[in-house]
């Protein structure tokens, strides 16, 4: 088969285990990672990984299947980072959905889906380590059973709901706040990308969180 993995930033944190899934399938498989959509030449299988870029449909048609993995039970929770909102909703697991790209946002037919359970003592690195996994996952099954699969439409009688997309100012936090309320916030917030902060006394502060011990 020929892959082609589209993931638009060479900054993203799945990056290595991108290139750590091409490894290991390179010698059953001719696989690239691409960073713009112009790069697609066509094959056999797209997937779209954290990718910013507006996929068409004229796009989508150079390959038989072109697939995005999105962490929520669709057609609930469409939209952007949708294992975030869901985490601070009080959630400690989410679905991981492996489905077909389609113009409409997050409304293609369903391949497979995973569920993937975070403790409530993880940080952001590993969540995201929990996500990457599941999102390897449902590569290797879409591989493992190419030719075999029968997607199917999402359930219709459910109202989709949308999540809006985050912004710097969501990982603002309130210094009235107790330490164990701000947590969750708190752990959710990438250091490196969307730092959490707080202002007080004119100024903006930084935070951020490590473990440890795993006493």
């Amino acid at each position: 088969m020929k892959i082609t993995i589209l993931c638009s930033s060479e900054d993203h944190p799945i990056n290595g285990d991108l290139e750590a899934w091409v490894a290991r399938w390179q010698g059953q498989h001719d696989i690239e990672i691409i960073r713009r959509v112009s790069q697609a030449a066509g094959g056999d299988l797209l997937f779209l990984i954290s990718c910013s870029e507006l996929v068409t449909k004229a796009d989508r048609d150079r390959y038989q299947a072109a697939l995005v993995i999105h962490a929520s039970n669709l057609p609930q929770g469409r939209g952007w980072s949708p294992h975030i909102w869901q985490l601070l909703e009080g959630r400690t697991e989410f679905t991981v959905t492996l489905l077909e790209a389609e113009d409409a946002v997050d409304s293609g037919d369903i391949w497979h889906q995973l569920t993937c359970k975070i403790p409530e003592h993880a940080l952001w690195d590993e969540i995201n380590q929990n996500l990457f996994d599941a999102e390897l996952a449902l590569m290797d099954y879409a591989v493992q059973n190419w030719g075999a699969l029968q997607p199917r439409p999402q359930d219709s009688s459910i109202d989709p709901s949308y999540y809006p997309k985050r912004s710097p100012a969501d990982s603002e936090l309130d210094p009235a706040a107790s330490l164990q309320e701000l947590f969750n916030s708190l752990r959710l917030a990438d250091p490196n990308r969307f730092p959490a902060f707080f202002k007080l006394h004119g100024h903006s502060y930084k935070l951020t969180v490590e473990k440890i011990s795993d006493d």
